[in-house]
């Protein structure tokens, strides 16, 4: 499965649908993260936390939901 994780747009969010730890499990079990850059920023989490952890980071959220099966969001979309 393709999972997405858009960033947050909501003024003053600064939580992320999943951390590089979670993209690693998901990873391992065999499914597709994509990312959209600078979603963990309000985290302290980079890009490249989350590309070491298994993630194709891409360039916008409309990427995101193009390419995704399913999205994590922290909030509803």
């Amino acid at each position: 499965m393709r999972i997405g994780v858009p960033k947050e747009t909501k003024n003053h969010e600064y939580r992320v649908g999943l951390v590089p730890s979670s993209v690693a499990e998901l990873a391992n079990a065999g499914h597709e993260i994509i990312v959209e850059t600078a979603s963990g920023s309000g985290t302290d989490f980079s890009d490249k936390d989350y590309a070491e952890s298994g993630a194709r980071i891409v360039g916008t959220a409309a990427e995101v939901f193009a390419q995704a099966d399913m999205i994590i969001k922290v909030k509803e979309p």
